[in-house]
């Protein structure tokens, strides 16, 4: 037994919701950001560091040895190789660090002053083994041998080195901190970054639902209508109750095409319309007359899709109500400037204000909402005693580099 188009709206909206919720599953599973590109930047700092650590250090020996104090400062080839060996120290350090990350705070921050401290205290190390890889190079290992003997006894040890050493401790922890402000804000930037696109990507899905329920928000209230239609020619008038048949379901297989689109050329909207609204007059033919553009006639544009059916039924049910006589619709499209216009205009009985209410024109209202925010206006609303106007503003969306200029569109 096949399902009534109501029926299939909700199971479709509910595939939709279902993709959207897999969709921000994803994200929420989704890995952070690689370390690759913290690598770089990583990289580049601690060169920063190198360069500015030689640099201070060969000025300051500069400065002393123009007052005859020598070899107070390490040379700048041990300190190059100091770097180098704190380099890979200084990058694993970082990992673990972002590894750890501060959550629980009671939890992460003494693994973060262990990391952190690790890594210092071997900077002072580092520099002596630079100072002995020179040393030997330049086959003068004195550097070495007098180490040896200011370090022979534990006061030489502490006297001599130990300053040095919670010196050395303490300007690599604060270069440290530096680094890890720094790629802590880079790894925040990544994620909000990340965020930020996989919202994007959800509000784009969940628009994409709404247009789709919307689209198919109109099947159920046109077949309603238009099987009344029928009804009313059956008893009477089989033949013609036939031909409507044939008609209404290439009206609906038009429907159903058009509802699997966002957007719809305006031609074949308009073409929709006039098959729509030739059925209506075969029912109300002594009181119903239309007028719609032929489709050589429209601006070569696109519109969304089934925008203009809300309208013309609107105009069919409410134009024919609270009176007997002649009922006249009028379609027009024009274009003005990059804005496309849309108009349909409806005769209805003296003082009755028709169509002010209905799923209808609040369906039109909700998808140029949606569509185009504040850049398409629709407005409904008596233009005289017995006429009735519902108008639509939208940008122009051309169809391709053929389509006519602005000013040289027809006018219905």
């Amino acid at each position: 037994m096949s399902a009534t188009p109501a029926e299939r709206v909700n199971p479709a909206v509910a595939t939709l919701g279902q993709r959207a919720s897999a969709t921000a599953a994803e994200a929420v599973r989704a890995p952070p950001a690689g370390f690759r590109p913290l690598l770089g930047l990583l990289t580049a700092f601690w060169v920063y560091v190198a360069l500015s650590n030689v640099m201070y250090a060969n000025s300051m020996q500069a400065s002393l040895s123009v007052q005859n104090i020598h070899n107070v400062f390490a040379p700048w080839d041990a300190r190059i190789i100091q770097h180098l060996l704190l380099y890979p120290l200084f990058i694993l350090s970082m990992r673990g660090a972002l590894r750890t990350g501060w959550q629980p705070l009671w939890r992460a921050l003494p693994l973060q002053l262990l990391c952190a401290l690790g890594f210092a205290v071997l900077a002072s190390p580092a520099l002596v083994l630079g100072e002995y890889v020179t040393g030997m190079a330049h086959g003068s290992p004195m550097m070495h041998d007098s180490m040896q003997k200011e370090w022979g006894s534990w006061n030489g040890f502490v006297i001599h080195e130990v300053p040095i050493w919670l010196a050395s401790i303490t300007g690599f922890l604060v270069t440290y901190g530096f680094g890890l402000a720094l790629v802590t804000g880079f790894a925040f930037y990544q994620r909000l970054r990340d965020s930020q696109l996989r919202t994007a990507a959800l509000e784009r899905a969940l628009t994409q639902a709404h247009l789709t329920a919307l689209r198919m928000q109109l099947s159920p209230h046109t077949l309603f209508n238009l099987l009344h239609t029928i009804r009313g020619q059956i008893t009477w008038d089989p033949p013609a109750a036939q031909a409507m048949v044939v008609q209404l379901g290439d009206l609906l297989r038009r429907l159903l095409t058009a509802g699997e689109r966002e957007f719809s050329r305006l031609a074949d909207e308009l073409q929709f319309v006039t098959l729509y609204l030739e059925l209506q007059q075969k029912r109300f033919a002594d009181r119903l007359t239309i007028r719609v553009p032929l489709r050589e006639e429209v601006a070569r544009a696109w519109v969304p899709s089934l925008i203009l059916q809300p309208l013309v039924e609107n105009a069919v049910v409410h134009g024919l109500a609270g009176h007997e006589g002649p009922v006249s619709i009028r379609v027009e499209t024009y274009v003005s400037g990059e804005r496309l216009v849309l108009r349909v205009l409806n005769t209805i009985a003296p003082g009755r204000a028709a169509g002010l209410a209905g799923i209808g024109l609040a369906n039109v209202r909700e998808r140029l909402e949606v569509q185009f925010g504040a850049a398409a206006t629709f407005t409904a609303g008596p233009a005289e005693d017995d006429l009735w106007l519902a108008e639509i503003h939208m940008p122009l969306l051309r169809d391709g580099p053929g389509a006519p200029k602005p000013e040289s569109s027809a006018r219905s």
